[in-house]
């Protein structure tokens, strides 16, 4: 089969090809998927980079989360069954014409969802999620400011929040991408590129947003200390800026705010009652088409060149999805 593999890591991707490997062999708890479409998520690059938290052992395929039809199962697998359409994930592999997941990471996809919809919507979702209804507890009437609103993650916290009856500030360094940010369904929309600060506590009356929901870090995280409400928590979920920021003790204290952190996947196997009951969440929003991932391309693996350069050059409004 054809898979996207990383065989060095480099700074400039040069370490990545498109390889023929062996179509990997079905385990106990395990299902073959014949992908149809993958998600191409930030940890991605991190991970060709050496730069994420987890290093897999080299070479490795690449790709978290992908959508497709259930090709075999493996033993004690009783959920799925061949030609079931199913998305899910791992760490890596995704990125193929054929991935080995675990069938514990599977969900069927809603009838109303297409392949490229469906991998584009758990990591993203799940994050949102987590950290707005898990870690936030965001309540109705309540001001939410999402940074990096236009990513993948971003579109997703803008609609939860939704749903969950926050008023939604929307950041980004784009004006153009602002405006589909609100046909998203934003409340508001705000350009960082000329600060944040004061047009945050303007539109809040001077109380500033009661969540913030950051994954971007850096320069973005330090003036969110400076607009944030009392009481206020405000959400630690990247760092895409590359700089991971700090906070003086006395900032929280005197402010009278929380800085949460945010690890959806760890969440879950922390507790994994809850994380089962997160899934669900999220898949019922779907299949109910109260959430909707917006997918900005679709292309082929051959171009994941392409795929890598669009998430780079920061030129993504929602998720870009690979068809192997």
């Amino acid at each position: 089969m054809k898979a996207l593999v990383c065989n060095t890591v480099t700074d400039d991707f040069s370490g990545l090809s498109v390889q023929d490997v062996p179509v990997p062999v079905v385990g106990e708890g395990e299902v073959l998927v014949r992908v149809k479409a993958a998600s191409v998520n930030f940890p991605d690059l991190l991970m060709s980079q050496g730069r994420y938290q987890m290093k897999p052992e080299l070479p490795f395929t690449q790709g978290m989360e992908c959508a497709g039809i259930v090709e075999t199962v493996g033993e004690g697998v009783s959920a799925f069954s061949p030609g079931d359409r199913v998305v899910g994930g791992n760490k890596t592999g995704a990125f193929a014409e054929f991935a080995l997941l675990p069938a514990s990471s599977l969900s069927l996809v809603p009838d109303n969802m297409g392949f490229a919809e469906a991998a584009a919507y758990p990591a993203a979702y799940l994050t949102a999620y987590v950290a707005l209804v898990r870690r936030a507890n965001l309540q109705p009437g309540e001001t939410l400011l999402v940074h990096g609103a236009s990513g993948g993650v971003g579109m997703a916290a803008v609609d939860v929040g939704k749903l969950l009856g926050a008023t939604v500030i929307a950041t980004s360094a784009s004006d153009a991408k602002l405006d589909k940010v609100i046909a998203h369904g934003a409340d508001y929309a705000i350009n960082v590129a000329q600060g944040f600060r004061d047009k945050v506590k303007t539109l809040t009356s001077g109380r500033g947003a009661d969540v913030i929901f950051d994954p971007v870090g850096g320069d973005v995280f330090d003036e969110s200390v400076r607009c944030i409400a009392f009481d206020g928590r405000l959400l630690v979920v990247g760092f895409t800026s590359g700089r991971i920021p700090e906070v003086k003790a006395n900032m929280p204290l005197i402010k009278g705010f929380s800085v949460v952190g945010v690890r959806a996947g760890e969440y879950g196997r922390r507790f994994p009652e809850r994380g089962k009951e997160n899934m669900e969440a999220i898949w019922k929003w779907a299949a109910e088409g109260k959430t909707r991932p917006r997918i900005h391309a679709e292309l082929p693996l051959k171009n994941w060149r392409e795929a890598y350069r669009l998430l780079t050059d920061r030129e993504v409004v929602g998720k870009v999805v690979i068809k192997p």
